[in-house]
């Protein structure tokens, strides 16, 4: 039978929630994807304008369109899931972990043993987790082995061993760790509630555990057996202790998941938070990456069903920042304000020190990826034509109209290359004129590029607001150039960019990292060009000064410097004093120099 056309394919498709995958000529699976609707979201594919590069080469490829009708939006989620880690299309974004995460066991067995897994077997033990880490179960462990004496041995204590003495105690039992169950001296009920207290804490629960310490701590005090409650009241501080530091909002917030998101151009970072009774036990951030630029909603529902089912969460509320669709069966909460919201912004923070950590790594492990993600970020932030590969940046430094110079510095990947700085002495300007300096020495600077054939700037940033910018304009006009190269400026005051044309400002978060280099380039250009107005104002004060003496060089000037330290000793300083340095000769034409000028 004869593949129907796209456009037959599309119109028969259900209007139910489903799932829907896209296969080439080839019969490949391209991509994955969930609807309320199947055939208004996949024909939505074929009929909008797509500026994404990717979504474009991904409709160009789709050959025949498959889909499974499920009953509700949640199965269309779960299902999506599977099939896109099962099949990992091309085009589909990819929570990957292969790391096997941490349990802590209860073995099912007489007198259980509580330890730490990797290994998940169906024996019907039970197991809690997965933990992110094995810092935090042997922090677990510890905290019940204080309180609890628990056997470590893997023997079979069955009733009929037990009774047949088949076992002595070991070293534990002397210790005082375990109550010697292997010899009958701990009865099975009573380690049974140290299990069952144990559950509790491990699922966040410290409130049955407390009281019943306090009720033991209350008997052995009424016993008058004081030495035992105090080691009772010892056990209660450390639990206290460990609840304190665990607690992180209100108790009554219980049975609840938290995630939170952050994203840049090309990846999405969620944070997972699991509470139970006020306290965190479970923190997980994921990196995502961005495959057809997708929303941050796309990408949080994507990882809350992936991370629910990965680590096993039944929990019936999640907190988010923004509205998500995942599943009719789960309360939806965006907190607005008071302890939820504060668990929310716990969850944000988490994600951002996640990404700022990532982007440590990169630095270091893969410059490469660095450099293309902060290009990709500040392209987007500034809303360029191209990446800023190349910037360069112009600022003017006079004081009170004198010596007037500029600046130039340039950036290559976001980092200063200092060996093609330039400095500009003002040739055409009288006095103190910003705006006419500025046009001077965009003009000079891109009419020389031009003349060598060097490359050019995808970004050139003037210091100044409206009035710079507009000089910095005029000159790419004169040369051409408007429309080749974007100009834009930067006022101190509020960090405000301005653009051509554009009367309203830009404002760019004051933490972003486009912000911060644009920032880096306008402080080079000053502190360089402020060096070069240094360096002019001293060399016109000698100038006025020593070299205007007939008869007097340079290497005289630098000897006499050297010694006296500034001009003001050298006017005052007797001939004999000149004589020592200098000789007779130079001595006394200096000497008789500043003779003159006090007569």
């Amino acid at each position: 039978m004869q593949k129907p056309s796209l456009d037959i394919q599309l119109k028969i498709l259900p209007t139910g929630p489903g799932v829907y995958q896209y296969y080439d000529k080839d019969d490949k699976l391209l991509y994955v994807g969930k609807a309320k609707n199947l055939k208004k979201r996949v024909t939505s594919y074929f009929t909008k304008s797509h500026d994404n590069y990717k979504t474009k080469v991904l409709v160009k490829k789709i050959s025949t369109i498959k889909h499974i009708v499920v009953e509700t939006e949640t199965d269309a989620l779960l299902l999506e899931n599977n099939l896109i880690k099962k099949h990992q299309p091309r085009f589909n974004v990819m929570l990957k972990d292969d790391k096997t995460y941490p349990w802590i066991c209860i073995k099912k067995e007489r007198f259980p043993r509580v330890f730490p897994t990797r290994n998940l077997i169906k024996d019907g033990s039970e197991y809690f987790g997965p933990y992110t880490n094995f810092k935090t179960v042997n922090t677990l462990l510890d905290l019940i082995k204080g309180l609890y004496q628990l056997r470590t041995c893997n023997y079979d204590l069955s009733q009929q061993k037990i009774e047949s003495r088949k076992y002595k105690v070991c070293l534990e039992y002397h210790l005082g760790n375990c109550k010697g169950g292997c010899e009958g001296y701990q009865e099975e009920e009573e380690y049974r509630q140290n299990i069952e207290a144990i559950r509790q804490i491990v699922k966040g629960n410290f409130k049955d555990s407390l009281n019943r310490f306090r009720k033991q701590m209350a008997a052995h005090a009424e016993k008058m057996e004081f030495e035992d409650a105090q080691r009772i009241k010892e056990k209660i501080e450390v639990l206290e202790k460990y609840q304190a530091k665990s607690t992180v909002v209100n108790p009554k917030i219980s049975n609840v998941d938290v995630f939170s998101i952050i994203s840049d151009e090309s990846y999405g970072y969620v944070n997972f938070l699991q509470l139970s009774y006020g306290a965190i036990i479970r923190s997980h951030t994921t990196e995502i990456k961005k495959k057809l630029e997708e929303t941050d909603k796309e990408l949080l529902e994507l990882a809350i069903i992936e991370l629910r089912q990965r680590f096993g969460s039944r929990s019936k509320e999640i907190f988010v920042p923004i509205r998500v669709d995942v599943g009719e069966d789960l309360k939806i909460t965006i907190p607005q304000l008071g302890d939820k919201k504060k668990i929310v912004d716990l969850s944000l923070r988490n994600a951002k020190y996640f990404r700022q950590e990532r982007f440590k790594q990169i630095k270091i492990i893969d410059p490469d990826r660095h450099v293309k993600r902060l290009m990709a970020q500040m392209k987007k932030d500034l809303r360029l034509p191209e990446e800023p590969i190349h910037i360069e940046c112009f600022d003017n430094s006079n004081i009170q109209g004198t010596n007037p110079v500029a600046a130039c510095v340039v950036f290559k990947n976001g980092k200063p290359s200092k060996k093609e700085y330039r400095k500009f002495n003002i040739k055409t300007v009288e006095g103190a004129n910003d705006f006419a300096s500025m046009e001077e020495v965009v003009y000079r600077r891109y009419k020389r590029l031009l003349d060598e054939e060097q490359p050019l700037p995808q970004l050139v940033i003037v210091d100044g607001g409206k009035g710079q910018l507009s000089s910095g304009l005029k000159a790419l006009e004169d040369l051409n150039l408007r429309g080749k190269i974007t100009i834009i400026g930067i006022a101190k005051r509020l960090e405000e960019i301005y653009y051509p044309g554009d009367s309203i400002p830009l404002y760019l978060d004051k933490k972003s990292e486009s912000l911060k280099i644009i920032q880096h380039l306008r402080n080079e250009a000053h502190r360089f060009g402020i060096t070069f107005h240094r360096q002019k104002r001293s060399k016109a004060a000698l100038d006025t000064e020593l070299d205007t003496i007939p008869g007097i060089g340079e290497k005289t000037v630098v000897e006499l410097l050297k010694h006296f330290r500034s001009v003001k000793r050298i006017s005052e300083a007797t001939k004999k004093e000149l004589t020592e340095v200098v000789g007779d000769s130079r001595a006394t034409k200096v000497y008789n120099y500043y003779l003159s000028k006090k007569e």
